[in-house]
């Protein structure tokens, strides 16, 4: 199945909460990009993530990976497909990129101008408040 960009998913961390940080930071990361995951796989269980190769080392970017497995582990899912990739090198990357600017605008400097043009094709929109991690 291939989804276009009008089918979105949205996981927000208010870091803004957060009283104790994990001992890793990326902890974070890894959170929202699995609920974003787990929320995909709910509604399209054979499904092909695009993921920005976050990370220049092999093991954190497997860590990202093992992460997201475990949290998908009890889904009824057909295919799960997980891809980590330079968005320099896939403009569908780049394209969420604006999108995740535009989100960040609305939560971070109260402008909602952008945020509003898309805000009709995002399907499920999560906000991660943990005051202790």
């Amino acid at each position: 199945m291939r989804l276009s960009w009008l089918s979105q998913i949205t996981v927000i961390v208010d870091k803004r909460v957060i009283l104790r940080p994990p001992e890793d930071p990326e902890d974070i990361y890894r959170e929202a990009v699995t609920k974003a995951v787990v929320h995909c796989v709910e509604r399209w269980p054979r499904i092909e993530f695009f993921l920005d190769k976050r990370y220049t080392k092999r093991s954190l970017r497997l860590e990202l990976e093992r992460v997201i497995r475990e949290g998908v582990a009890g889904l009824p899912q057909e295919v799960v497909l997980i891809r980590q990739e330079d968005s320099r090198n896939r403009k569908e990357l780049q394209a969420v990129d604006h999108v995740a600017w535009a989100i960040f605008q609305k939560y971070e400097a109260g402008n909602d101008h952008f945020y509003n043009i898309l805000k009709d094709k995002i399907v499920m929109e999560e906000v991660i408040r943990h005051h202790l991690w």
